[in-house]
């Protein structure tokens, strides 16, 4: 990916004040993966153009760093490491001083509008191309967009999803910054670092003076934040300017997660099933544990997650390292996946399986199936996914779009019943459905639970 920033300010070559990179040199600055370079093109008094551009390694995508986990949060994962969040980044190493308005040699320049053209190469769009006008037309900037198709040797393949984007404006560089450090992740529905709290303080931060009044102020506040809701609803909530709250009191504002009721769920189910061994298949980073063992009933407790980095996220979240050798006993992580047989997948009493499926392509769920019910085959299998129908209720959601980039597929509640009644009718359960979420008479609710026990032979 690559960003050029151009103006034709008289003298030209301010920029490279603005941006503390001088034009005759190439610099470097290191990225959770990779490098940014930063160099000059041209620079002369009439016209100057600077470049930020990432050079992602492959490799340290999948390494895990200390603070770090999220890097390639899919487990299953075949999305270019084009990450529109890598560019945010990169701007925020490269030019974090013009970022915050500050030029040491020329305090004044900062506050200076300057005719401003940014181009930003290979941008992954997830959304209508639409979105795009949306976010920058408000904000007084002229734009290009240019299609790349998916394949040139195959033009009825169609479009990808990357464009290159041309924007015009005259303003500060702090502001042109601003607004491409924000909207260019919100463009692209993924992050390549872990959200926190801290998040929403740079969203208020970045986003001061501007986002508040912004058409689309809701959209991109749950967009930057990954569309968790308690982060987001809490920033929407500031942006509205409800600052009198403290902080601490935003989360009794906020309604459950859909997700925290997923796994608050999926914990009932399991408590009511009476199990005291229980193994949650693609326990990610570890929330559904958590509540496990607030729970003495369950005596045994462990995570399985084909995905390392999820592990060492779920490890840090549990505080294993520090953990008691009692608890270490009652809980173990390991990694593997639901499509082969595992010896240590055997002896437990329940298995909870909270949207995991769907990750699967669809022609391996046969062997997932014979992997859980027929060789693991616990009493009690708790398992959650995605209501397709449900997804008419989601803004922004395009029709025909699955509700997250990693699904291979989505299924209406009819199709769920089905596959149900099969794994009934293959393994020897029985099984209960239950919605998960606020239900609608013609839609359902957003998420389907089923709870199968196994029957008992006579």
């Amino acid at each position: 990916m690559i960003l050029e920033i151009t103006t034709t300010h008289t003298p030209a070559t301010d920029l490279g004040y603005l941006l503390h990179k001088h034009p005759d040199k190439v610099q470097s600055v290191e990225l959770a993966a990779g490098k940014a370079h930063v160099f000059y093109p041209e620079a002369t008094a009439a016209r100057c153009t600077a470049c930020l551009m990432l050079d992602i390694n492959p490799v340290d995508l999948v390494r895990v760093r200390k603070g770090n986990y999220a890097l390639q949060d899919q487990y299953v994962n075949d999305r270019p490491y084009t990450s529109n969040s890598f560019l945010s980044s990169a701007i925020s190493k490269a030019f974090g001083s013009a970022l915050n308005g500050r030029c040491n040699p020329r305090p004044d320049l900062p506050q200076t509008p300057m005719p401003f053209t940014l181009r930003l190469s290979s941008l992954r769009v997830d959304a209508d191309l639409e979105a795009v006008e949306r976010l920058f037309v408000p904000l007084g900037y002229e734009l290009e967009v240019e299609t790349i198709p998916l394949d040139t040797a195959f033009p009825t393949w169609g479009l990808s999803k990357y464009i290159n984007l041309t924007l015009h404006k005259t303003c500060t560089l702090q502001e042109l910054l601003t607004h491409a450090y924000v909207l260019i992740p919100v463009l692209d529905n993924s992050r390549h670092s872990y959200v926190s709290q801290h998040d929403i303080e740079i969203l208020m931060q970045k986003g001061q003076g501007w986002l508040e009044q912004h058409p689309e102020r809701d959209w991109i506040t749950r967009r930057f934040l990954r569309n968790l809701r308690t982060y987001a609803n809490e920033a929407i909530l500031r942006l509205a300017g409800e600052e009198a709250l403290p902080v601490s009191e935003y989360r009794s504002l906020l309604q459950e997660s859909l997700h925290q009721q997923r796994l608050l769920r999926a914990f009932e189910r399991l408590k009511e099933s009476r199990a005291q061994r229980v193994l949650d298949l693609g326990c990610g980073s570890g929330k559904l544990l958590q509540l496990l063992l607030r729970e003495g009933q369950f005596l045994k407790i462990t995570g399985m997650d084909v995905s390392f980095s999820e592990l060492q996220l779920a490890k840090e979240n549990l505080h294993l390292d520090e953990a008691s050798p009692a608890l270490r006993e009652r809980l173990s992580l390991f990694q593997g996946s639901v499509t082969y047989l595992d010896e240590r997948l055997k002896g437990y009493d329940a298995v909870a399986m909270v949207e995991v499926i769907e990750h699967l392509d669809e022609e391996r769920l046969p062997a997932m199936e014979r992997v859980v019910f027929g060789y693991a085959a616990p009493d009690t299998v708790v398992l959650s996914t995605p209501n397709t129908e449900y997804n008419v209720r989601y803004e922004k959601l395009d029709a025909e779009a699955f509700r997250h980039e990693d699904h291979r597929f989505e299924w209406t509640r009819e199709e769920f019943s089905n596959w149900c009644d099969h794994i009934c009718r293959s393994f020897g359960y029985e099984v209960t459905i239950e919605p998960v979420g606020q239900e609608e008479p013609a839609i359902g609710a957003p998420s389907q639970l089923a709870v199968f026990k196994k029957m008992k032979q006579a």
